[in-house]
């Protein structure tokens, strides 16, 4: 009888542990951080982050779901600055709403997602090799139409609004729409077939296709979707920045969003993710940037932080697995 209790106990923690490690993680972390540097625990500082973490964090929305269904899409950086070039483009028109222009880079976003859909799961290539082919292909477009430079935007206060303004004067509008598209994936992914597929798709992918699961309609959805918000984040930052840089603009934003969602609990092997936990791991991400600065860090070395914190987040998940 003890022993079943002690199993049970056991089951119970590592459910606890599973499902809301992330939280702990994250509350360790700000109070550890917040011993460590004074200035960090501020609200500017904060505010900070979240600003910093919006752009990120929207695209690791999308990486969530391409994740769950046992893809990656490494060609998000680069999709990023062609989406922000569109936008760029129309924008300095100054004849064509602002609106519309975001429209048009969310639509640039969703072609790309839909290629890649297509030669994965109609042409049955690997994630990984058609993902870093389209990246190239679209950075070099990129350096291409900004001739190797920077492409600046037309100024409008609506557009650098978007980016820079914040509600009540103190939370940042790119934070708020960051959230906003959180409950909107979160009920996407939870509360309809689709999410349901998403899953079964990334489960077991043979098993879903004898259910009668559309898997490859599944997979060019789910690119489609991180196009989408790939679109959309660019639109962001864009607007933030009133420009565009062939050689920086969203240079390892894939990876930021492949850590984000695989601190967040998201597995590498698919089946499993939830969309609070990419949240928190993208704020997580820009915490740890921000502490690094705090601390007089080089910003040379916070790419090796980010790695070990990859690292680490999926050998903890290979724990949890039993692997």
């Amino acid at each position: 009888m003890e022993h079943v209790k002690k199993q049970d106990i056991k089951g119970r923690m590592l459910y606890l542990w599973n499902e809301y490690s992330v939280i702990g993680v994250f509350v360790v972390l700000v109070i550890l951080c917040s011993l460590i540097a004074p200035k960090f625990a501020t609200p500017n500082n904060f505010m900070t982050i979240f600003r910093n973490c919006a752009t990120v964090g929207v695209i690791a929305l999308g990486m969530t779901f391409v994740i769950i269904t046992g893809g990656i899409d490494l060609s998000a950086g680069s999709n990023f600055a062609v989406c922000g070039v569109i936008l760029i483009v129309l924008q300095r028109s100054q004849t064509i709403p602002l609106f519309f222009c975001i429209l048009a880079a969310c639509g640039v976003g969703m072609t790309v997602g839909f290629i890649n859909g297509i030669l994965i799961s109609k042409a049955k290539l690997p994630p990984f090799i058609v993902t870093l082919a389209m990246g190239i292909t679209l950075r070099s477009i990129v350096m291409y139409i900004c001739k190797g430079s920077t492409l600046k935007g037309a100024k409008m206060e609506s557009f650098t609004m978007l980016g820079n303004g914040s509600a009540f004067g103190i939370i940042p509008v790119p934070f708020i729409i960051f959230v906003i598209m959180a409950l909107l994936m979160h009920l996407m992914l939870s509360k309809t077939k689709f999410g349901t597929y998403v899953y079964a798709v990334g489960g077991n992918e043979l098993a879903a296709r004898h259910t009668g699961v559309r898997v490859d309609e599944i997979k060019i959805a789910a690119y489609m979707l991180i196009g989408l918000l790939i679109g959309l984040a660019s639109s962001l930052e864009v607007s933030r920045m009133a420009s565009v840089s062939s050689t920086v603009t969203g240079v390892d934003y894939e990876l930021e969003a492949v850590t984000s969602a695989i601190i967040g609990g998201t597995s590498f092997s698919g089946g499993k993710g939830k969309i609070v936990g990419t949240v928190i791991g993208a704020v997580i991400l820009f915490i740890i940037t921000n502490m690094l600065i705090h601390l007089d860090v080089s910003t040379y070395l916070s790419g090796a932080v980010k790695g070990l914190v990859i690292t680490v987040a999926v050998l903890l998940q290979k724990r949890e697995d039993g692997n």
